[in-house]
């Protein structure tokens, strides 16, 4: 190793060795070298954006070789169209938001990866005051009302192939509300949806945290639903970039993913970690929120706004060691196959061609190797959702057709 190369070696180590629960610097030279250092990474303000966020912070980038910029976006719309034309290198991004550009729909098609999914569980539906008011508090009082009290019902998710708008569709067809024919929906981005609702633009919403407990903060909503109820430890945000960049940066790709699967395993290491992720996103470069809007959920602490409390296990989880970050083939085809249900996409796609396209499972297990995290044995897993329904990923065109209701 030349001195210049020892001297720069020496200066990563240095830069992480500060940071508590970080091993032995890995220091990739030669071969395995990023061939881009400087990764400019997306985010929406989000709690779940946080293991990019730390990352970053904790310097952990660097003890890869890589520094990541996290750059402030406004709208996921926003987010596809900087991925696509090159203007960000990668995004904290709704799975459905690339599955959907692959194919074309919801905006430009292009060759899109998910490098790595970043957390389960941990988004809401969000119901008015007005609604609960009138005894709407969850599922089956919310179909009620809205077959007696006859009126435009108006419903809001934050991108159309997202994951905001599958859980509210999922969850309202559960209850016999058939999102395409009974209800309005509309898009509206995460940081502005407590304010549509105050001024009563919607009845009600889905939205990844803090936004949900904040119009309980509010005052001016109820939590009628956890997306872990609808599906627990579902995928939820992904790391995601071209297909381009990856055949381009492999190294970088592979350096970054191991950065944000030690930052991961961070927050997830304990209650004071997970305080000062909160502490750090809460502030206005990041999530621009209150600190106590964030760090109850994190903790699995929920409160509905009418009164009930209690301590939710499927909170949101980071890294669960591994499980929550492997990007699961049968998770991008699920999102496909809700596309296929509720009219985006007209016929079946190959779902396993597309999922083996687009999730970059070999990029990932060398990062996690590079991290030292465990990678699942299979690229399938089966969940069961709350209409009961049980998803393997074994028959999916089976599967998207046999919904009752559906476009």
């Amino acid at each position: 190793m030349g001195r210049r190369k020892l001297i720069k070696a020496t200066a990563a180590v240095g830069a992480t060795s500060m940071v508590p629960g970080l091993h032995t610097a890995v220091w990739a030279a030669g071969s395995d070298k990023p061939e881009k250092e400087e990764v400019r990474i997306g985010f929406i303000p989000l709690t779940d954006c946080a293991s990019v966020v730390m990352a970053s912070v904790l310097g952990i980038d660097k003890k890869y070789g890589i520094k990541i910029v996290p750059t402030k976006e406004a709208s996921w719309a926003g987010v596809r169209d900087k991925l696509v034309n090159g203007e960000l290198d990668m995004a904290h991004v709704l799975w459905g938001l690339i599955y959907g550009v692959q194919l074309g729909v919801g905006g430009p098609k292009k060759d899109m990866a998910i490098l790595m999914n970043l957390n389960h569980n941990g988004q809401a539906i969000t119901l008015s005051k007005k609604l609960s008011d009138k005894g709407a508090v969850d599922g089956p009082s919310l179909a009620k009302l809205m077959a007696t009290d006859k009126r435009d019902y108006t419903f809001a998710q934050t991108f159309p192939t997202g994951t905001h708008a599958m859980w509210l569709y999922y969850w309202l067809a559960t209850y016999g509300v058939n999102p395409m024919k009974d209800a309005k929906v509309i898009t509206v981005p995460p940081p502005q949806m407590v304010a549509n609702m105050r001024v009563g633009n919607m009845d009600g919403y889905c939205v990844g945290e803090p936004w949900g407990h904040r119009a309980i903060a509010d005052g001016i909503g109820i939590t009628a639903v956890t997306t872990q109820d609808i599906w627990k430890d579902h995928p939820e945000k992904a790391l995601g970039t071209t297909s381009e960049f990856v055949k381009k940066y492999p190294n970088t790709a592979r350096a970054v993913v191991a950065a944000i699967l030690e930052a991961s395993k961070w927050i997830d290491a304990g209650l004071q970690n997970k305080l000062k992720m909160a502490e750090t996103v809460a502030d206005k470069a990041y999530v621009n929120t209150s600190v106590d809007v964030i760090n109850q959920r994190i903790l699995g602490r929920y409160q509905n706004g009418l009164g009930k409390t209690w301590d939710d296990p499927n909170h949101m989880k980071f890294y669960n060691d591994g499980l929550v970050n492997f990007p699961y083939l049968s998770d991008g085809m699920w999102f496909l196959t809700q596309h296929k249900r509720w009219g985006l996409l007209k016929d079946h796609p190959d779902y396993l061609g597309v999922a083996k396209q687009v999730n970059q499972i070999e990029i990932y297990k060398q990062g996690a190797a590079l991290a030292k995290v465990n990678v699942p044995k299979e690229p399938m897993r089966s969940s069961k959702l709350i209409d009961g329904t049980v998803w393997d990923g074994k028959d999916p065109a089976k599967y998207a057709d046999g919904f009752k209701a559906k476009v």
